[in-house]
């Protein structure tokens, strides 16, 4: 690992006041998950996916026939196809797979269940174009790697066929924050403390809407017939134990689950695998894990 590296990106990240007010938090997630632009040879089209704003991406060698639908992070509050556009396109180059970035409705001018019908919306849209289940992998990162959970587990109690596997990255599986680690990590983590995070989950939940609901917190669901799962999470992160305690959750409920936890890794890390070269090493893993599954 070269700490010159995640050093420079802590920097970054720290190099500024924490903003306050959403449009604020937007602008500052927009800013940090773009400042490196997305390669030169990347093909990106625009495209509405009924209704809501996505984008699609392929690189040279990307087999078209084969989908990552990728929902960003940002709490259910922030985050957006600017903020993710490198961490996606360079995911869809590593899985030789095309992408669909779905601009999810945002709280708190739209809480939950908006960006869940959006990203089923997402995945309606893909099998009517005639992209079959197996051919699909659902992820997304911190609050998107919770939603890619719940659709799935949606999917399943609808009795629709279900996508070949599932890619998510520091995933926010418990809105009750009840996770060990939301204290034992809190000084190593730049990015996710607790306050904030209860500030992000009253914005997206209705008032009188339990947290522990599976919907919104996927580590209290049904799991069981869940698809194969790569789940990578650093070591420096406040929600550490959202991953390992899904993880463990799935292996319970006989699903197929590759936990790894990359030392000295903060929140989401990959984002920044234009300069950081362990965020190139997760997405080389999960290309591999995609490949061999779709």
């Amino acid at each position: 690992m070269s700490d010159d590296e995640i050093d420079a990106i802590r920097a970054l990240l720290n190099a500024k006041p924490r903003p306050v007010g959403w449009a604020q938090r937007r602008e500052r997630i927009d800013e940090v998950g773009s400042i490196w632009p997305v390669a030169s040879d990347v093909t990106l089209t625009p495209v509405d996916v009924d209704g809501v704003p996505g984008e699609w991406s392929i690189a040279p060698g990307g087999d078209a026939a084969r989908v990552l639908l990728y929902f960003h992070g940002g709490g259910y509050c922030s985050g957006s196809l600017q903020s993710h556009r490198r961490l996606v396109t360079e995911a869809g180059r590593a899985a030789q797979a095309r992408t669909l970035a779905v601009a999810y409705r945002l709280a708190p001018e739209h809480p939950f269940p908006a960006a869940l019908d959006d990203v089923w919306a997402a995945w309606r849209f893909l099998r009517n174009q005639g992209f079959a289940a197996e051919r699909i992998c659902v992820g997304g990162d911190s609050a998107g790697g919770g939603l890619a959970a719940s659709l799935i587990n949606r999917l399943r109690d609808a009795g629709e066929d279900l996508p070949a596997c599932s890619w998510l990255i520091s995933p926010w599986t418990d809105l009750t924050m009840s996770g060990e680690t939301l204290a034992a990590k809190d000084a190593a983590d730049p990015l996710i403390h607790k306050t904030y995070l209860m500030e992000l989950a009253d914005a997206y939940l209705p008032a009188g809407m339990s947290r522990a609901d599976p919907r919104i917190s996927p580590l209290y669901a049904d799991l069981e017939g869940f698809p194969p799962t790569l789940i990578q999470v650093g070591s420096a992160e406040t929600l550490l134990a959202d991953s390992t305690r899904f993880a463990a959750a799935l292996g319970g409920a006989d699903a197929s689950v590759t936990l790894e936890i990359w030392p000295h890794m903060i929140h989401a890390w990959p984002m920044w695998n234009a300069h950081l070269t362990e965020g190139r090493q997760a997405l080389a893993k999960a290309g591999a894990f995609l490949r061999a599954l779709l």
